[in-house]
This record gives structure tokens, C-alpha cells and sequence, in this order.
């Protein structure tokens, strides 16, 4: 898929994104210690899943749409920068979901979150989980993870034994919607799954989705579609 664009747009594409990326870390600064502030709201909770090397302050452009647009935001303090296997990633997630006993919760999982979500609906047997909406998440892993050798970025290689075994698990692809953006620098092999909801922004780059309006709108879309009668959702992106 990337390879229709020629090599100077998606130099840039890179740059602009990895500009962003860096805005938002520099963010992360002003962003409270405590996220118990947007657990507030009337609608169905959603907890918010960072990638690999990102924490939740730096999810803070979409807990923030989500909580404006009346959702209970919740995040997962104990991934800290997401650095942990994807088995111990899920485990945290229901831990959480029943420490605070939560249900109906949608997930939203960015990139390595995206993964964590996957494999925490499939280990969800109290039912807690009832949608995963992913952007950028490399579901057939990232071949780009072997120019950097780190520990934290080996469950994303696509010859991971989990990673091929959650990809070849699609019993509850039907309750994923994936977004993926025009161009992803960090996830060569797209972010199409089987059986769910796949969906393309017209946004580029690996971050910028997270933090990008048309992007937080088609996420609230889905979320919010989720209780809506038959026929009365769409999404704009």
C-alpha cells in the first residue's frame, strides 16, 4: 500500500508526523497526575490503551475528545510506557476492568494498544469487553520492528509466536473496528483485519491520528454508533 507513493511524499509524510509526535511528548508536561478526572460521564466507558514507548499523558488528545464528547475516559496506570508483553499488557487491562467493574467498555488502542485490546477481548470470559476500536495497530505485526532490536519491540515481529497466533485468532474479529491512516511509516503491513470493521483516514502517519480532529470525530463516531438504532451510523472519516 505505501509503496503507490512516491518517495519524497512520504519523506514528508515521516517528518510531519514525527513533528507531531514530538508536540505531543513535549505535552505530556502539562497533563495531570491524576487521570481520575476523566472518568467522569453518561456514556459507555472507554479505556484508552497507548502504544509501545507511550504512556497515557501522551493518549491525551483522544481522552480528552472522548471525555468532551461525555464518555467516562479510563486509562491503565500499571503499562506505564507500554513496554511489557502483549500477555502482560491484556492481564492488566482485565484487571483493571474488574477492579473498577466496569462493563459494556470499549477499548481504544493505539498501535501495540490496538494488539492488547485483541487479545484482552479474547481473554474477556466475564464479558466486560464489548467493542475494540484500534488506529494504526499492526495486526500482522511490523516487519520495521527489526531495524531496532529492543526487547519491548519484539512482540511486534511478525514471526512472534503470539503475534501469529493472535492473528490467526479471528472468533471475535467481528467486534474490532481498525482504523488505519493513508500512510503508516511504523506499520508497513497495513492494519486490515478479517472479519472487522476497517476503516482508512485520510490522515498520514503512525501518531498524528491520535491527536488529528477528523480522526477523534471518526473514532466518537464509532463508539457512540455502538448505541445507536440500525441505519443511524456513519462515519465522516
Amino acid at each position: 500500500m505505501s509503496d503507490v507513493y512516491p518517495v519524497a511524499q512520504k519523506a514528508w509524510w515521516w517528518a510531519t508526523d514525527y513533528l507531531w509526535a514530538a508536540a505531543a511528548w513535549a505535552a505530556t508536561a502539562g497533563a495531570p497526575d491524576d487521570p481520575s478526572g476523566y472518568t467522569r460521564g453518561d456514556k459507555r466507558p472507554v479505556v484508552v490503551i497507548p502504544g509501545v514507548y507511550e504512556n497515557w499523558q501522551f493518549m491525551r488528545p483522544t481522552i480528552q475528545a472522548f471525555h468532551d464528547a461525555g464518555h467516562p475516559v479510563h486509562v491503565v496506570p500499571t503499562l506505564g510506557a507500554n513496554r511489557r508483553p502483549l500477555d502482560a499488557g491484556a492481564a492488566a487491562v482485565l484487571d483493571y476492568l474488574r477492579a473498577h467493574d466496569l462493563h459494556r467498555a470499549v477499548i481504544v488502542g493505539h498501535s501495540k494498544g490496538g494488539l492488547i485490546g485483541k487479545l484482552a477481548l479474547l481473554r474477556d470470559d466475564a464479558g466486560r469487553i464489548s467493542h475494540v476500536v484500534t488506529i494504526a495497530t499492526p495486526f500482522h505485526g511490523s516487519s520495521r520492528c527489526r531495524l531496532l532490536p529492543l526487547p519491548a519491540l519484539r512482540p511486534l515481529d511478525p514471526d512472534d509466536a503470539l503475534m501469529r497466533s493472535l492473528q490467526a485468532n479471528s472468533g471475535r474479529n467481528a467486534q474490532i473496528t481498525s482504523f488505519a491512516p493513508t500512510y503508516d511509516e511504523h506499520v508497513p503491513e497495513g492494519s486490515h483485519l478479517d472479519g472487522a470493521r476497517n476503516l482508512t483516514l485520510p490522515i498520514a502517519g503512525h501518531f498524528r491520528p491520535i491527536g488529528h480532529p477528523a480522526s477523534l470525530r471518526a473514532l466518537i463516531e464509532v463508539v457512540d454508533g455502538l448505541d445507536a438504532a440500525p441505519g443511524q451510523t456513519r462515519v465522516t472519516a
